[in-house]
């Protein structure tokens, strides 16, 4: 029983999962993060936007999605890229779209997130195209 408790602690948030916060400043932010994930606001840039210091925002992000800022921003832009890859459009045109500065940057975040590339989790090659998407 100990060790499965031990290995329960020990996992991360699952790679899909979102969590939604209830705060309405932080409401606001996620809103428009989901809407736009290449948006590169700082917490303190959106502090000024929502009313509220750029630690409150931190201590608020950490206390309602158990994630900081960063990592909830990481996943929206993980979960933004995978419906673009989904629709077909290219790696770099995705890296792009959700705030990477490069393919490579978007590939190496996917990696970490999801344990392989883009073009493994779909099923694609250089030369068949498209593929009905693997699950994870």
């Amino acid at each position: 029983m100990r060790l499965i408790l031990d290995e329960i602690r020990a996992l991360s948030i699952a790679p899909l999962y979102l969590p939604e916060p209830s705060d309405p400043r932080l409401r606001q932010m996620t809103t428009a993060l989901k809407r736009q994930p290449d948006d590169r606001r700082t917490l303190e840039a959106w502090g000024r936007t929502v009313g509220a210091s750029s630690r409150t925002l931190a201590r608020l992000f950490r206390r309602e999605t158990s994630m900081s800022f960063q990592q909830w921003q990481r996943q929206v832009r993980l979960l933004s890229g995978l419906i673009h890859l989904a629709e077909g459009q290219s790696v770099s045109a995705v890296a792009m779209e959700v705030g990477y500065d490069s393919p490579s940057a978007f590939i190496a975040m996917f990696k970490r997130a999801l344990g392989t590339t883009p073009s493994q989790y779909f099923g694609r090659d250089a030369i068949s195209g498209p593929q009905t998407p693997a699950c994870p």
